[in-house]
């Protein structure tokens, strides 16, 4: 009994110690059932988020490749911009090897003058022998870089090629690049005519004539076959050569009235080597925008083909077939303006072109024919050059040339021929086959009396 009462207090603590780790037991099994269930769902909600998380890590990947993609693509702009100034700066200064060996299209017109000798300038005799000055105009549509696309791709693009553009009228191109060669051959016809009524005689009263009533007809046609090599020396120097041959045909019929009519008709035929020609361009200042382009020509021309005063000739001092050449040297000197004026080029030429005289000391008809002094003569032109489009351009201008007259020594005496006034509306077109071949098309119409009639040129320059 003591001893219960001596220990009650203790074994009354125990027993809530017990009494309240049983409580616990009892408290703690809803816990961990609870802890049971909610294992699988953060399982879920873990690989929820795993997959979010990749998701992220493959748009970010995405979006890395995304803008490597168009920072390729604006590097590549950069570099055709690049290329386009480089290229534009070339053909400003003259250098044609930009629009030759370049896969991209250049943005502006490129073009050197060469200028020919007026017709008839070197003759004195037939005014349709000789050609006229005529200009040409190489020009290109400025190339845009592509867009950047609207939605992202896997690769850049390949940049695009521009069909590259030389307009290429007679006589006039581009500044062939240092160490490269330039052939062109061509083909050219000049058609010239003319009629004449002489009445040698007294008018009694208006509509009754005494003397003699003179018709002359004359139809000249000339075809001359050219082969031209172009070589450039420096990117602002180039000098060529062209070796023509020469056809010639001429029908003149004249009709007589005295006491009775007599109808002449006289045939005459000549075909042998022309003049040949050699000539220099070289470009005189460095290209600013807004500024003219001007280029110095200089040509000789020596007597290689057959001299009016070596055909042969009746006893009346009649020629019995055709000059191929004008039998004397001549020395060409000019200046030729270029403007660019995007799309179109306006260009302008003056030139003086001098023939050398000489004792000619040759017995013709019974008449001895002494000293002659071709007419030198002054060559102007002015016109434009427009693209159409990069493959096809046109030209349109006009030439005018004055030729002074020619003085021979027949005998003891000294005759001199009229002055000439040759005037030409140009008109040509051109059209580029390749990337090393053009072709070309050059009309002439005379609108002076002294003039041709027509004139056309086909030629085919192409560059190595």
């Amino acid at each position: 009994m003591r001893y219960a009462q001596r220990h009650a207090p203790h074994l009354s603590g125990g027993l809530l110690a017990l009494m309240a780790g049983a409580s616990l037991l009892v408290m703690a099994r809803p816990t961990l059932a609870a802890d049971q269930a909610t294992d699988p769902r953060l399982a879920e909600i873990k690989q929820a988020l795993q997959v979010q998380e990749n998701r992220l890590n493959a748009q970010e990947q995405q979006l890395a490749d995304q803008q490597k993609t168009l920072a390729n693509q604006q590097a590549e702009i950069d570099r055709l911009r690049a290329e386009r100034d480089g290229l534009l700066a070339d053909i400003r200064a003259g250098r044609s090897d930009a629009l030759a060996g370049s896969d991209t299209a250049v943005p502006y017109a490129s073009l050197s003058p060469n200028t020919s000798s007026a017709p008839g300038a070197l003759s004195g005799s037939d005014a349709s022998t000789s050609g006229t000055p005529a200009m040409t105009v190489s020009q290109v549509e400025p190339m845009r870089p592509d867009p950047l696309p609207q939605q992202p791709v896997g690769a850049a693009p390949p940049p695009k090629k521009v069909e590259e553009v030389a307009a290429l009228p007679e006589h006039v191109g581009v500044l062939t690049p240092k160490g490269k060669l330039v052939f062109t051959p061509s083909l050219d016809y000049v058609r010239s005519s003319s009629n004449r009524l002489v009445f040698r005689g007294v008018e009694i009263v208006p509509g009754i004539q005494v003397g003699v009533i003179e018709a002359n007809d004359a139809d000249r046609d000339s075809a001359v076959a050219t082969v031209a090599m172009r070589y450039g020396l420096t990117s602002r120097l180039e000098v060529e050569a062209r070796i023509p041959y020469v056809y010639r045909h001429d029908r003149v019929t004249t009709l007589a009235q005295r006491d009775e009519t007599i109808n002449r008709t006289t045939e005459l035929d000549g075909q042998q080597i022309g003049d040949v020609e050699f000539s220099a361009r070289y470009q005189l200042n460095e290209v600013r925008p807004g500024r003219a382009i001007f280029v110095a020509n200089a040509r000789i021309k020596p007597p290689t083909g057959l001299s009016p005063y070596d055909v042969g000739y009746d006893q009346f001092g009649v020629a019995t077939s055709l000059a191929t050449g004008s039998g004397f040297w001549a020395i060409e000197g000019g200046v030729t303006m270029l403007y660019p004026s995007d799309p179109g080029v306006i260009f302008g030429s003056l030139s003086y072109l001098h023939n050398v005289p000489r004792d000619i000391d040759k017995e013709i008809g019974g008449a001895m024919v002494g000293r002659v002094e071709p007419g030198d003569a002054i060559s102007a032109s002015l016109g434009f050059g427009l693209a159409l489009n990069p493959r096809f351009s046109v030209s349109f201008g006009y030439s005018h040339s004055f030729i002074f007259p020619t003085k021979t020594q027949i005998g003891n005496t000294i005759q001199q021929s009229n002055s000439l006034q040759v005037g030409s509306l140009l008109m040509g077109w051109s059209y580029r086959l390749s990337d090393r071949m053009t072709l070309t098309n050059n009309f002439e119409f005379g609108v002076t009396s002294d003039a041709p009639d027509m004139r056309m040129v086909v030629a085919a320059p192409m560059s190595f």
